[in-house]
């Protein structure tokens, strides 16, 4: 029996969401999400897709659970009623989401003893996530030691940005220093809608220049040309780039400067600020782009403010990355917002007919789970609708890997 189940998972700090893929057709067997870890009200929600417990659909279990090891624990015993448990030889390796690599890991890796220990060492970059990532790949390695483990990036597509696009215009030394530079963010999903979207057009994803846009609560645009990426919106954190649901995206340096001498503001409360109270929720009081896309129809001021600062700014980087791909083939739209707020993706096409994108208002407006082309007949640049599929594309990574 061949092994060719992957087992994927992203942990966060009181959260761990998982996927088991068979990777022979790629289809998923099981879905999950384990969330509050630590805390009294901690849930356990388990879907299977495939084999004799499916035919039960979702289950729910409440209950404290303590922490990742007994997350995973409880995710082990879920798989296992299903009769596809991490002892199952079926499974081949378990790819891990980590958020970021580095100048190092700039391609999936192997994890070892030392791979997790430069991974440790990255936490200073990324405080809120790798400490999850590492916790979640030490107890995986416990439970399941003889396998591959394999972390997948989500700063590596963005490896390909030439220096003089990842370097910012600050003193070399100190930003050598201090490991300052534009990585970028949402790579896996940049990778994999590039991809799809060279394959709704029925193209050679090296023939085909993309501009994707990721919009969810999280955003972020990238320039891919012939499947590489050479820029991105987000840089040495997720905080830079596009409007977001609570970030800021991008703002004068000198603001922060500004609230720390005037407002008195600490570093504590400034990153709070910009990382959790600003964006649409700062500017109405509402981060969710359908609540936001309700009340500016209903001619609420602020909201009507918010959704044309997203949209404006959206237009900028569909702006600058048509200059800097030379020639645009598509500008995919994707994630939550991309995938389904088609007023979103009205308005920033809008008005760009000379950048050759031009929608069909019909073809817009229809939801579906599958990719799809939004743009009329005559539209010079395709403007695609692409589902992106994260945890698919850590599986094929995880999986090319470990077969290789």
């Amino acid at each position: 029996m061949t092994a060719s189940r992957v087992l994927v998972l992203n942990s966060g700090s009181s959260s761990v969401k998982y996927q088991l893929l068979d990777m022979a057709d790629r289809s998923r067997l099981a879905v999950g999400l384990v969330e509050r870890i630590g805390e009294e009200t901690s849930r356990l929600v388990h879907e299977p897709l495939a084999g004799p417990g499916a035919a039960g659909g979702k289950r729910e279990t409440a209950g404290r659970i303590a922490d990742h090891e007994a997350a995973l624990q409880a995710v082990a015993a879920e798989l296992a009623a299903d009769g596809m448990g991490l002892d199952s030889p079926e499974l081949a390796a378990v790819g891990h989401r980590v958020v970021h690599g580095g100048t190092r890991f700039t391609q999936p890796t192997v994890i070892d003893d030392e791979v997790l220990a430069e991974i440790r060492s990255l936490i200073p970059l990324a405080p809120l996530h790798n400490p999850a990532n590492v916790t979640g790949i030490e107890v995986a390695r416990e439970l399941r030691g003889d396998i591959p483990q394999v972390a997948v990036f989500d700063t590596a597509f963005h490896s390909t940005m030439p220096e003089h696009v990842a370097r910012y215009a600050i003193d070399a030394a100190t930003a050598d220093k201090y490991a300052i530079r534009r990585y970028g963010f949402h790579g896996t999903s940049h990778a994999y809608v590039s991809r799809a979207t060279a394959a709704l057009l029925g193209r050679p994803v090296e023939d085909v220049n993309v501009i994707v846009l990721h919009l969810g609560n999280g955003a972020s645009a990238s320039a891919v040309r012939g499947g590489v990426c050479v820029e991105t919106s987000m840089g040495l954190t997720p905080l830079e780039g596009l409007v977001m649901g609570t970030r800021s995206g991008d703002l004068d340096p000198a603001v922060i400067f500004h609230l720390a001498r005037v407002g008195g503001l600490s570093v504590d409360e400034i990153d709070s600020l910009l990382n959790k109270k600003s964006g649409l929720l700062g500017m109405c009081g509402d981060n969710d782009m359908r609540e936001v896309l309700r009340r500016a129809g209903a001619g609420d001021e602020a909201a009507s403010t918010a959704f044309a600062a997203y949209v404006h700014r959206l237009k900028k980087y569909i702006g600058a990355y048509a200059a800097v791909l030379g020639r645009v083939d598509a500008v995919a739209f994707t994630a939550g917002v991309g995938e389904n707020a088609f007023q979103v993706r009205e308005a920033a096409v809008d008005g760009l007919a000379e950048l050759g994108l031009v929608l069909d208002p019909e073809a817009n407006a229809v939801r579906s789970p599958e990719p799809r082309l939004v743009s009329a007949d005559g539209s010079r640049v395709a403007v695609a609708v692409v589902p992106t599929d994260e945890e698919l594309e850590i599986a094929l990574q995880t999986y090319a890997l470990v077969t290789r």
